[in-house]
């Protein structure tokens, strides 16, 4: 009964399959393999555009060079208030940037709010040196509390963004989960919505190790090479990362295990929903659920195996909590099965 994070999960059978298949032999090393071009062939035909990648070791490393590919003296980015770039990165996306600076926006369910970002936006006025300038704004797709954009929603930043002369980032650590919920193509939920640059997240949705920074704006994508090496994320050996995506991105794998997850989580919110000892804190799009529990049941499920966290009560949370009820999140994975589901089930009950 793992639902502490998908980041818990192993790899899928595919992805190891194409690990295996690609230790023997030699290979061009620092990503100038044939397998690498025809990874970064594929990359251009799932985003049905002419995409620039970069492939590095960590999520926080994309956000941190798309930042950084942004960035201009006295560079501003904005994010949600509760966004993982500015909550859980140790300040990486600053120090990459060479002293970025990140704006909090506040929005309910961890979506930045349109009237929100216009109020931050003109606090730092292009005319007035002394406070630096807006570089670029950063979306978390899926958010930190369970929501999607709409491609709608997206666009509307995106235009709001544009016409202030900032880039457009999506952080897409669970960008497979988010297009299985909306169903939409890969290109319709970035660049045709104004996304220059996306994290692209594997590791989360069975993958070992492969995360990767897509550049849609070519403008922004000269300057990446160094700016990734100077980071420490090239990768001498980059065919393992690039057989991973090879496997991931073929046969729509990656939806494949995004749609598992999702349909686990959505079998854990309906679960929670007839329970008489938990409730929903807020309604969720993808793999992750929010629960409200007394702390008392919670540790009673810790103690006969359940894994999952408490979570800080975000700041536009306007539910009620009594005095010994606690938020906690429970996240499905490609790995999870029903069977845990159901015997966490049984527990609340």
């Amino acid at each position: 009964m793992i639902f502490a994070s998908d980041n818990w999960s192993g790899a899928a059978p595919e992805i190891a399959a194409a690990l295996a298949n690609h230790t023997p032999g030699f290979r061009a090393a620092y990503g100038t393999s044939d397998l690498d071009a025809s990874v970064e062939k594929q990359f251009c035909d799932f985003f049905e555009a002419d995409v620039s990648v970069f492939m590095v070791a960590t999520g926080t490393a994309a956000n941190s060079l798309a930042l950084a590919a942004s960035c201009k003296p006295g560079a501003i980015a904005f994010c949600h208030s509760e966004a993982h770039m500015v909550e859980d990165e140790c300040g990486a996306p600053e120090f990459l940037s060479s002293g970025g600076r990140l704006i909090r926006v506040s929005g309910e369910l961890g979506k930045i709010n349109r009237d929100s970002l216009l109020m931050e936006i003109a606090g730092y006025p292009s005319s007035f040196n002394h406070r630096g300038r807006s570089a670029m704004v950063s979306v978390t797709q899926i958010t930190e509390v369970g929501a999607s954009y709409s491609c709608e929603e997206i666009s509307t930043i995106a235009s709001i963004a544009h016409e202030n002369d900032m880039q457009v980032h999506m952080d897409g650590a669970r960008f497979a989960n988010a297009l299985a919920n909306l169903g939409v193509s890969p290109a319709k939920m970035t660049w045709k919505s104004g996304v220059d640059l996306l994290s692209f997240g594997g590791t989360k949705n069975g993958c070992w190790c492969a995360e990767t920074l897509i550049v849609f704006n070519k403008d922004l994508a000269s300057e990446l090479p160094f700016l990734r090496k100077r980071s420490g994320h090239l990768f001498s050996k980059n065919r393992f990362v690039s057989a991973q995506f090879e496997a991931y991105l073929s046969d729509n794998l990656w939806l494949e295990l995004a749609n598992h997850s999702n349909s686990m989580g959505q079998r854990l919110r309906d679960g929670v929903c007839d329970a008489g000892k938990a409730r929903l804190a807020w309604e969720t799009h993808a793999n992750m659920t929010f629960i409200i529990a007394k702390r008392s049941v919670a540790d009673s499920m810790m103690e006969q195996g359940a894994r999952f966290y408490e979570i800080r009560t975000p700041r536009s949370f306007d539910g009620v909590l009594d005095d010994d009820e606690k938020i906690y999140r429970l996240v499905a994975s490609f790995a999870t099965t029903a069977d845990d589901v159901d015997e966490f089930l049984e527990l609340i009950q």
